[in-house]
């Protein structure tokens, strides 16, 4: 049966509805142990009620598999140097630490010459339905 992927609503940082090229990064999280999930999503949540504060942040959504076994999110940013400022961002550097060592995290991003939500949703989802096919 193929994976089921959730997402949350779109979260709207500063830059929502702009146009122009944007980055976009998917984070996929697969952790050892499903009871650590819950504390996952709220970090998650207490991470995108900040949103609107990121410089360069178009916005964001959350996605989990059905089964639990892998979670994360999609940004869209205005560039690489505004991935790094959230890289860096003290909450978001807090929430790493306390998960690291607790599962499997990667990362992809790519450019996108328009922002259009319908494509980068589509585009993210296959990434991460090529990623359940591969795991």
């Amino acid at each position: 049966m193929p994976t089921k992927i959730l997402r949350s609503s779109w979260t709207a940082g500063q830059l929502d509805g702009l146009p122009g090229p944007v980055l976009v990064s998917i984070t996929d999280f697969a952790p050892r142990r499903r009871r650590d999930l819950p504390g996952i999503h709220r970090a998650a949540r207490r991470l995108s009620a900040g949103w609107q504060e990121l410089e360069g942040a178009h916005g964001m959504w959350l996605w989990a598999e059905r089964t639990g076994r892998r979670c994360g999110a999609v940004a869209v940013w205005r560039d690489h140097r505004a991935l790094r400022g959230f890289v860096g961002w003290p909450p978001h550097v807090e929430i790493m630490g306390a998960y690291r060592g607790r599962g499997r995290l990667t990362s992809t991003t790519w450019d996108a010459e328009s922002f259009e939500l319908g494509d980068v949703w589509a585009r993210s989802r296959a990434r991460l339905m090529s990623a359940a096919a591969d795991g």
